[in-house]
């Protein structure tokens, strides 16, 4: 039987939507696809350094600017109109990447534009429902039409979280209207559970996109380099893997692999980052104790960490007023996340149905 060549997309705002698309690689490997993976940027690297022997081809992304100062989200709203056009460039370049790379199905992890009506198309998405300020709550049922309306452009749509109540995503992955075609796949991580010593004080795990990773990256190191505290900070920094001493207590990774981020997250008593919906998924996994500290005007993160604060699994501050000592005092009050076994079954059998579907066609 012919290899199925399946192309894995991920849209190339941070880190997250690549290393989630780990697992999926997985288990496609497992049952004897030939994967192809497409991304752009720090995505790109650090698909490459996980699976140094697939086939990568550079897949652009939207090139979405962010304000240093000022605010994100109409940062974004301004260059709409440009997202959109970035939808249906997308929507054309992968044409040919299908089309050079006889590709027979396509995994996109929030890659709006990427789907085929050649090829079977899966969308993966957890954010079907957007929040937005009071001001423009308004827009949001508008919104929401948008998006399930982009969804039926896919064959199929992998929401990375359970149906029922014990969910970790909330409102974002359990809109008022599911689109027909969902199916919740369960949470994903990277990452693998590793009993070990805690022997690291703080880890700091850095995401999203510039440039307020390096201004979270400058607040931190201001206030690091006056403690004695064992400290890591993981850059998420894809090109160049480096390591800085900063001190004889503070050092400082670029990037690591699946292997190395697990075995430093269970060395570590507690992680300051970016409540991404992925690393969210990572920390749950391992049981991790977190200090969360959203991207300034990022809807989602701020929705996340509040919620979390509210269930008192995890302590939060902003950007603009955080201060280290003051954080992690106030985090002893909460309990962090309790460890988790993801159960793989449903992806196993969304997988099992894709590559049972496109052998028929």
């Amino acid at each position: 039987m012919k290899k199925k060549r399946i192309l894995v997309a991920p849209l190339d705002w941070g880190l997250g939507h690549a290393t989630r698309c780990v697992p999926i690689i997985n288990e496609l490997l497992r049952r004897n696809a030939d994967v192809i993976i497409a991304a752009d940027h720090r995505p790109f690297e650090l698909l490459k350094k996980e699976f140094p022997a697939l086939e990568h081809v550079r897949f652009p992304g939207y090139s979405v600017q962010y304000d240093t100062k000022g605010n994100l989200l109409q940062s974004i709203l301004r260059q709409l109109p440009a997202i959109i056009r970035g939808f249906q460039t997308e929507h054309r370049y992968l044409e040919k990447i299908i089309n050079k790379h006889h590709i027979d199905a396509v995994i996109s992890d929030s890659r709006f534009g990427a789907y085929s009506p050649d090829v079977y198309s899966i969308f993966l998405i957890h954010q079907l429902h957007i929040v937005l300020p009071p001001s423009l709550r308004w827009f949001e049922h508008m919104l929401q039409y948008v998006i399930r309306k982009q969804c039926n452009k896919f064959n199929e749509v992998w929401i990375p979280d359970v149906a029922g109540a014990l969910n970790l995503a909330g409102i974002l992955s359990h809109p008022p209207i599911l689109p027909k075609n969902s199916f919740y796949i369960g949470p994903l991580t990277r990452l693998k559970k590793i009993e070990v010593a805690k022997s690291v004080d703080i880890l700091v795990i850095l995401s999203g996109p510039e440039p307020q990773r390096t201004v979270f990256e400058e607040i931190l190191l201001r206030q690091l380099t006056q403690t004695s505290y064992r400290t890591v900070i993981v850059r998420g920094k894809t090109e160049h893997n480096t390591t800085i001493k900063v001190t004889p207590t503070l050092s400082m990774i670029n990037s690591l692999d699946s292997n190395e981020l697990s075995h430093l997250i269970a060395s570590s008593k507690i992680i300051v980052s970016r409540p991404g919906y992925s690393t969210i998924m990572d920390l749950s996994f391992h049981g991790a104790k977190a200090i969360f500290v959203p991207t300034p005007q990022q809807t989602e993160q701020e929705y996340l960490a509040k919620e979390l604060m509210i269930k008192n699994i995890a302590y939060s501050e902003t950007q603009d007023t955080f201060n280290l000592e003051r954080a992690l005092h106030k985090s002893v009050d909460y309990t962090g996340f309790v460890p988790t076994d993801y159960d793989l079954t449903i992806l196993q059998q969304r997988i099992d149905n894709l590559l049972h579907t496109i052998e028929k066609s």
